[in-house]
């Protein structure tokens, strides 16, 4: 357990480094228990809470999980890979297909959350949406699960002349989604902008997103222009960052 400048790591660090690269060697697969609390202890001669930290270290990273009363695993889940451009190609929502299948390929993302409804801007959304203070707008709030993990929390805000009264404010905005529906109502997004942030979570999204304690999230906020320059949604994506690799695949 020694390398360059490894008498200067924390223990606990040194022995989460010999864990992870038996884990990536293949010693320990995905849904194979980690030696515990006890083994490290005895193994390195370490105190308890040193082992425990060396385990935390390998569970905020994403590459292991605790299972109440069983000990701590290597993580079966496989991170979904986020295409970021391909998804928005009008050629995908434009044929009926959601923005989503381009990440997940053969696997099944289910919203198991839906709340749809009307209200009042914040104020950063109105800023965005270039519309008065105090606007009112429609907001879509969908969790999604992929093989029963929550890996994402969204919410799109949309403006109220744009959109009410359509198939937007509906649970199901059918066909390829909120851009086919807002493409038929005279205003297709043609040009998009992400912003993204890394940073830890907040109460209500651990919760939501079933986070480990310590797990960052990533946070995507997407704009959507129209071909005359107008905003017409701002999409704040919340995404577990242990269930995440974010692709960008473009020319020179």
């Amino acid at each position: 357990m020694t390398s360059r400048g490894g008498a200067r790591r924390p223990k606990y660090q040194q022995i989460a480094d010999v864990l992870r690269s038996a884990v990536q060697a293949g010693e320990y697969g995905p849904g194979d228990r980690l030696p515990g609390e006890n083994d490290l202890m005895a193994a390195y001669g370490v105190a308890r809470m040193t082992a425990r930290q060396a385990l935390g270290v390998l569970r905020n990273e994403g590459l292991a999980e605790a299972r109440k009363g069983a000990g701590v695993f290597v993580r079966a889940f496989k991170p979904l890979r986020r295409h970021g451009i391909q998804r928005l190609a009008q050629e995908r929502w434009g044929s009926g297909r959601s923005v989503w299948s381009a990440d997940t390929g053969d696997r099944e993302l289910v919203v198991d959350q839906v709340d749809v409804g009307e209200e009042e801007a914040p104020d950063r959304i109105a800023d965005v949406l270039g519309i008065p203070a105090g606007s009112r707008v429609w907001a879509r709030r969908r969790r999604f699960v992929l093989d029963g993990k929550p890996v994402l929390f969204a919410t799109s805000y949309l403006p109220a002349d744009v959109v009410s009264g359509s198939a937007v404010t509906e649970l199901d905005t059918g066909p390829g989604g909120t851009y086919a529906r807002l493409a038929e109502l005279g205003h297709e997004p043609v040009h998009f902008r992400e912003e993204i942030r890394s940073r830890m979570p907040s109460a209500d999204e651990a919760e939501r997103l079933a986070l480990s304690l310590g797990t960052p999230v990533i946070q995507i906020v997407r704009t959507a222009f129209t071909a005359d320059g107008r905003v017409v949604e701002v999409n704040e994506m919340t995404l577990d960052s242990a269930s995440y690799v974010l692709e960008y695949d473009f020319d020179a």
